[in-house]
This record gives C-alpha cells, sequence and structure tokens, in this order.
C-alpha cells in the first residue's frame, strides 16, 4: 500500500530526527570517554621536599587507570621501571598522584604509562624531564654548605703577633687630674643657642615672616569680599 504524501514527509521527518538523535549520542559518548589527553605528569618536589613525578588525571568517566613510571637510561633503547601508582577514583577536576623516583638530578628523564580500562594504553607526551630544581637532601647539603663560614686567612708575616708594650705615663700625665664630665647643662646666658628646644634668632625671623604673610592675606580676602559685595548692588 503506498502512503499519501504527508505520511510519506512525516516519515521523512522521523527519520531525520532519530538519525540526529543517535550521532548526538555517538557523540557524547565520544566526548566523555577517558583519553591519554586527560592525563599530565610534572616533576615536582613533595611535602616532604622529594623530587616526585606528579601524575593528573581529569577523566570525567571516572575510569580506574593504572600509572607506571620508567627511567630513562644512557644507551639506545634502555630503561628501567621506577614507581607504579593507581588513580582509583578520577574526576573532571583532576586527581593526582605522586610516583616516586630513585635519583633525581637535572636533564633526567622519565616516560609515563597509563592504562585505563580499555580505552587507554598510551605513554603521556613528551617524556618528563626534570629542571634544574634541587630537592630534599640535595637541598639541605646545599643550604649546609652556603652557612659554613668561610675559614679566616692566617696573619700575613708583616704583621706582628706580639703587643707592644704600653709605654707608663710621665709624672706630669699621672700628676695633672684628669677632668670628669659634667651633666649640667650649660648656663642660660652662655653663647650657645638652644637647638634642642628651637629657640634661635632663625626662629623669630620665620615668626616674623609667617604673621606677615597671614595678615596678607586677609587683606586679600577682605578685598574680595568688599569687591563681591558691590558687584551683587
Amino acid at each position: 500500500m503506498s502512503l499519501s504524501p504527508r505520511a510519506a514527509r512525516a516519515a521523512r521527518v522521523i527519520g531525520t530526527s532519530a538519525a540526529a538523535a543517535a550521532l548526538s549520542v555517538a557523540a557524547a559518548q565520544t566526548a566523555l570517554a577517558c583519553s591519554i589527553g586527560d592525563f599530565t605528569a610534572t616533576p615536582v618536589c613533595d611535602a616532604q621536599d622529594n623530587g616526585v613525578i606528579r601524575v593528573t588525571d581529569k577523566d570525567a568517566t571516572g575510569t580506574p587507570a593504572k600509572i607506571t613510571l620508567y627511567v630513562q637510561l644512557n644507551m639506545p633503547g634502555g630503561e628501567r621501571w621506577v614507581d607504579t601508582e593507581t588513580i582509583a577514583h578520577p574526576t573532571a577536576e583532576g586527581v593526582s598522584v605522586d610516583l616516586k623516583t630513585l635519583d633525581w638530578y637535572a636533564g633526567e628523564t622519565f616516560r609515563v604509562h597509563v592504562q585505563a580500562g580499555d580505552q587507554v594504553d598510551d605513554d603521556i607526551t613528551p617524556m618528563v624531564v626534570v629542571p634544574d630544581v634541587t630537592c630534599g637532601d640535595s637541598a639541605s647539603a646545599s643550604a649546609s654548605a652556603s652557612a659554613q663560614p668561610s675559614t679566616s686567612p692566617t696573619p700575613s708575616s708583616g704583621s706582628s703577633t706580639t703587643p707592644s708594650p704600653t709605654s707608663s705615663p710621665s709624672s706630669a700625665e699621672s700628676s695633672s687630674p684628669v677632668p670628669a664630665a659634667s651633666g649640667a647643662p650649660s648656663p642660660a646666658g652662655g653663647g650657645d643657642r638652644l637647638a634642642e628646644t628651637g629657640a634661635s634668632d632663625g626662629t623669630t625671623a620665620l615668626a616674623g615672616t609667617a604673621a606677615a604673610l597671614v595678615a596678607a592675606g586677609g587683606g586679600i580676602v577682605v578685598a574680595l569680599r568688599r569687591k563681591a559685595a558691590r558687584g551683587s548692588h
């Protein structure tokens, strides 16, 4: 039985909507799927001042992940397993785990491998390279070395280590009494200025100048008021 034109159009609209909904669901699932892009690795000093490789997982699906750390050796293709940790409950905000290193020196290179369910089995790229940062015992040793005082040089041959004998005072010096320092203030009528109180000729001159300026300013204000009063009339 053939469909009417109206029924055929309705069937096409329903089919198109169903296909669009299926594509939207597939795209949403793809966007939420765990991927290697959800993981980052950074060399840091932890709370105990130990050098570690910190891996952060921002997987919104919450897929558990196994993180394995390998150190690269000085030979073609050579590497050695170092540590393994698991992120059991990752979130979109990010969950971090620290992988411990055996050594920690600038230029040391690590490979971080991630296994997350059947969705991820890959390395975090690029590889992690330790920067020129000192952590742990190396930092303590450096601080101790910088705190050690430098060894003072031995005296030169030119300087004499034997103290020179002090000359005894002459009879004239020993017989003359040494005047004691007097704590009494100088007489008020002396020639010294009272620097402590600021009473000086310069202060008197400044006070006179200030009074003259105040008087001049008052005269200007009165003149302006009179002029304004005449203008209002």
